[in-house]
This record gives C-alpha cells, structure tokens and sequence, in this order.
C-alpha cells in the first residue's frame, strides 16, 4: 500500500475516534433510552449516569419523558433539568440520590427533579441523602422535590469555601436536616428561597464555618428545631413561617457560638419559639417585628434586640 494511502486511512481513522469521543453540549434522556445511545434528542440515553459521560463541561442534561434516571455523581459544571410538567426522578435506596463532586470553579444546576429515598415503616435500607454538595463552587437546587431520605435532604458538607441556593423545593419526611451547611474550611454561604421542609429533626442547619439566609419558607414538624445555628454560624431568617417544631430557631454554643437575626416570621405551636442555648447575650437577635402565637413557651434564654441600623 503506498505512503499516501496509508497516511489517508490514518486520518480518517482518528478524525473517526475524535468524533465518537466528542461531547455534546446538549443531551437527554428517556424513560425507553438506552445508554449505548449518544444522548441525542432521537438517541436518548436511559441514565444521568449515561449521559454525563457525554456531556460537555458546562453542558446540559434534558429529560424528553418521564422516568427514573437512577443516582449520579457529578465532577463538573453541568445542568440537569427533569423538564416542566414531568417526573424526572431519582430513586435509591442505601445511598445518596445525586452526589456534587466538582472542581472550586464549577457552578452545578439541578431543576425540576424529584428524589425518593423510599424511607417508611419497615425499610431499613432507605436513601442517604437527596443531594450530597462536597465540593463544588456553587451548588443551585431549584423546583426539586425531595423525600424519603434518612440523613438529610440537602447536605451541603464542603471542605472550602462555596456557596448554594436552594428555591422553590419541598423536602419533606428526612431523618436528619431539610437542609444542612458545613464547611471545614473557608465560609459557605447558603440562600433558602420558597422551600416547605416537613417532618424531619431538623429544618435548615447553619453549621460550622456557614452564613445561612432563610426566607419566604416555611418550616414545620421538625422535632429538635425549625432553623438551628451552631459552631461559629450565622442564621438569618425572615418572612418565613415556623410552626409545631421543638424550637422554633435555635442558637447552640459549646466552644464557637451560633447567631441567629429574626425578622417579620411567624411562629405557631412551638415547643419553644426564640430559644438561645448558648449562654452569651449575643448568641440571638430579634427585630421585634416577629408573630408569636400558641407556642408553649416563646422565649428561653437571652434575647437581644438587633443592633442599630446606620
């Protein structure tokens, strides 16, 4: 065969490889995909797993129907998106839902997705948490709805800083946190827009190293406390709803000392609504704008009025 001809096959043969191994920027999948598939609009792949693979860095993954697109773990920028109107769902049991793994830079999206841990009477094998954020640099959860969990539905547990929104998402039915924010090192910052959170221990947990914002929520049924703030966190809450919970917000101390600032929220049918356990005069801060009603007790502790404006 002459020179020519060989160098010709040669290029074919790698353009050929280069092209199978190129990623989309747009992929999907389907409830009657298949994972040999490439991912493409009339060849959907059946997983998430399937298809990240496939996908760009900072890409995006579609469902075109419902279905259960199983657990996933995601190293890069990426948006997954379930669709309006759909089920896009991620069953799983005896492991976390979708874990975020990503590099400092990475911003991960997770919209219109529906997880189930299949907790309930009986399952001693039900999911561990929803969606596991352990590095990243940021992390947006919205129009998701996430049950069944033993651990926690949002676990936010960073070892640098980052940051995380969670809108418009209803956690319900979680052994642990709705929501919880940690980080080992650095600061997280965490904004909670539009959730419900029901039935769990704890509703949303400002954690060492973390700047929790709460609003226009509502948090009921937690049996140890709606908001909790402990190590050196910072909970801010306002115009949310907390009702029938242990503690409505709650400061915790021991070595660093959790704040908390409350404004314009109502607080209904708590064992105790303001409870400060920290021990200092500025562990809790209300605005004196808040409701108070039928709460067992609506203080405990000390406290404080917020500092002046300026």
């Amino acid at each position: 065969m002459k020179k020519r001809n060989v160098m010709t096959l040669l290029g074919v043969f790698v353009f050929g490889t280069a092209m199978m191994s190129a990623q989309a920027t747009r992929t999907w999948v389907s409830g009657v995909g298949d994972d040999a598939n490439p991912c493409s609009r009339t060849a959907p792949c059946k997983t998430f797993a399937g298809a990240i693979s496939k996908t760009a860095a900072g890409g995006e993954i579609d469902a075109l129907d419902p279905g259960g697109f199983g657990a996933v773990t995601i190293t890069k920028s990426i948006t997954i998106d379930g669709g309006g109107g759909q089920v896009a769902s991620v069953l799983v049991a005896g492991t976390n839902g979708i874990v975020v793994a990503a590099g400092g830079a990475d911003i991960v999206i997770l919209r219109n997705l529906r997880f189930d841990g299949l907790r309930g009477a009986g399952n001693a094998n039900a999911g561990l948490s929803g969606i596991r954020f352990i590095s990243g640099g940021s992390l947006i959860v919205d129009k998701c709805e996430i049950f069944g969990f033993n651990n926690n539905g949002v676990d936010i547990a960073l070892g640098a800083s980052g940051q995380a929104w969670v809108t418009n998402t209803n956690i319900t039915n979680v052994g642990g946190v709705g929501i919880a924010a940690t980080t080992t090192a650095g600061i997280v910052l965490v904004g909670v827009d539009q959730v419900r959170v029901e039935l769990s221990n704890i509703g949303v947990q400002s954690g060492n190293h973390s700047r929790v914002t709460v609003n226009n929520s509502l948090i009921q049924n937690a049996g140890s406390a709606g908001v909790d703030s402990n190590g050196d966190a910072i909970a801010s809450v306002n115009e949310s709803q907390l009702d029938l919970n242990g503690s409505g917000v709650r400061t915790v101390g021991g070595g660093p000392v959790g704040q908390a600032f409350v404004s314009n929220s109502s607080f209904t049918g708590n064992s105790t609504a303001f409870n400060n356990t920290t021990g200092t005069t500025t562990g809790f801060f209300s605005y004196g704008n808040n409701r108070l009603h039928g709460n067992t007790a609506d203080t405990a502790g000390t406290i404080s009025a917020a500092p002046a404006t300026k």
